[in-house]
């Protein structure tokens, strides 16, 4: 920090926020934690950095535009002081628990492995995707590992809009250059001006960062050697891709890469040497089937347990995971599933169980699924509980199969269409929608309603673990757009009513 700071532990800025402590420090900003004093119990990130009055107005104007950035990715800024007769401003957002991906690697460098780098390239790029499409674009010109933090459910928050700035077309060059040696592109050093293209080049250089153990930021020609083994080989393409030296040759729009970043690949794995290997196996993908109720007492859970043991009857290595909003049915299903082991087997269990031929995975965070996905499984089936107290919506919005799970009571009718409502801005085309106990009456006019025939109704079964045969051929019209599936004998009987 060039600058002595003007806080300190117990003072209040603005006589509202009373700083707690130091969190952390760069070469022109300190960042410190606070309690509110409006708000008890609610904590903030306080960011001082110092401008030059000639420059406040110009900060004013950056300010207001990042409070209204919205993504859940993204720390929320709510307050901006100025005014510092030394020329000192504080940037108030949200405190982010967790660690840097800086401080991650450095600490727990096993657990970075090839299923979190991808998880942190998508994530990333949602952002970048965010913030490219805003009006005007936001180009954040600083991506490093210490401006990522990761939080307890292992997803990312993008921190730092120390030097973010909005793409003005006008300019063909950037006033001042910016960003992290080793991680910025090259126009940021040249005389071009800095655009969304930029931060895809910050994001190769990470995620190269990463792939290799820390030791390499830029491509070199011998980089397919160096990068880890088990890097999936359209991944090392697509990085190679982001760090091109021209922008023109880069991918041209964050949704791009992530597309290319994040195929669920047929592509070969790669061996000791970078050469292919063996083809992962399995008709094309995992197929992610994810549940939303559309209010309360839906039977979303039961209706995702149906889906789960039906497709394991028929030979399919099934993922069945709890993200809803209200744990606690799949405790209850794994006290009856454990029944008889000793106490040593069932820590064993621990939050993952098999049930039946499904493999049942309670309230599992973002990680865990991601890395599901680059398992063995055939199907994972999301239950993400009900919609207004889902924070999960991106699961939902980016399954194979997304199905909303409706109340069959007329007087529950208008759930459905509130919901649709509030999500009029998504794309609907592939969702399907699913009434328990329903009236052929209440599906014809959910179906006009919602100009769709994939609309419904699943017929009464206190049993979610049992066969039947009018259920059995609901859910394969209802599961005919994944692939064929293949009777196979039931195991065995579980008598059990849950829900």
């Amino acid at each position: 920090m060039a600058f002595p700071t003007t806080l300190y532990e117990g003072m209040v800025l603005d006589d509202r926020y009373q700083i707690v402590r130091r969190l952390g420090h760069g070469g022109m900003s300190q960042v410190y934690l606070a309690h509110d004093l409006k708000l008890p119990g609610k904590e903030w990130a306080i960011k001082e950095t110092i401008a030059v009055s000639s420059k406040y107005r110009e900060a004013d104007v950056e300010t207001a535009m990042l409070t209204t950035l919205s993504h859940p990715f993204l720390p929320r800024i709510v307050d901006f002081i100025t005014g510092h007769e030394a020329g000192y401003t504080y940037m108030v957002m949200d405190y982010i628990r967790g660690e840097t991906l800086e401080e991650k690697f450095r600490a727990h460098p096993e657990q970075i492995d090839v299923p979190f780098i991808l998880r942190c390239g998508d994530q990333l790029l949602s952002v970048l995707e965010y913030l490219h499409q805003h009006e005007p674009p936001i180009v954040f010109r600083d991506m490093k590992p210490s401006n990522v933090m990761i939080t307890p459910d292992g997803d990312v928050r993008l921190i730092d809009f120390g030097i973010a700035r909005t793409f003005k077309p006008a300019e063909n060059h950037d006033t001042i250059k910016l960003g992290t040696v080793g991680f910025a592109a090259p126009e940021q050093y040249g005389g071009g001006q800095t655009d969304h293209r930029s931060d895809l080049y910050g994001l190769g250089a990470l995620l190269l960062y990463l792939a290799t153990g820390g030791m390499y930021s830029e491509w070199l020609d011998s980089m397919p050697g160096l990068i880890r083994a088990d890097m999936p080989e359209h991944a090392v393409q697509a990085i190679q891709r982001l760090l091109q030296p021209d922008p023109a040759d880069r991918f041209q729009s964050a949704n791009e890469a992530r597309q290319a970043l994040y195929v669920k690949p047929l592509q070969r794995s790669r061996g000791q040497h970078g050469s292919p290997t063996q083809v992962i196996q399995w008709n094309k993908t995992t197929q992610v089937i994810a549940l939303l109720g559309a209010g309360s007492g839906t039977g979303t859970t039961h209706t995702a347990i149906m889906l789960a043991h039906y497709l394991a009857r028929r030979n399919h290595t099934v993922a069945l995971v709890e993200m809803n909003g209200a744990p606690g049915a799949f405790a209850r299903i794994q006290q009856v599933a454990v029944a008889g082991m000793n106490e040593q087997q069932q820590l064993r269990q621990s939050r993952h169980f098999e049930l039946e031929g499904v493999h049942y995975w309670r309230e599992a965070a973002r990680a865990e699924v991601v890395s599901l996905l680059s398992g063995s499984y055939q199907f994972i089936v999301l239950d993400l509980g009900r919609y207004k107290q889902s924070d999960r919506l991106e699961e939902f919005l980016r399954a194979d199969l997304p199905i909303i799970v409706g109340s069959g009571a007329e007087w529950r009718y208008q759930d459905v269409i509130e919901m649709m409502v509030a999500m009029n801005s998504y794309s609907r085309e592939k969702w399907h929608y699913c009434l328990p106990l329903a009236q052929e009456e209440s599906v014809r006019r959910l179906r006009k309603e919602l100009a769709t025939d994939q609309v419904y109704a699943i017929p009464c079964q206190p049993d979610p673990f049992d066969e039947d045969e009018q259920i059995d051929m609901q859910l394969a019209v209802l599961l005919q757009r994944c692939l064929p599936i293949v009777r196979k004998k039931r195991k065995f009987r579980l008598g059990l009513q849950l829900f």
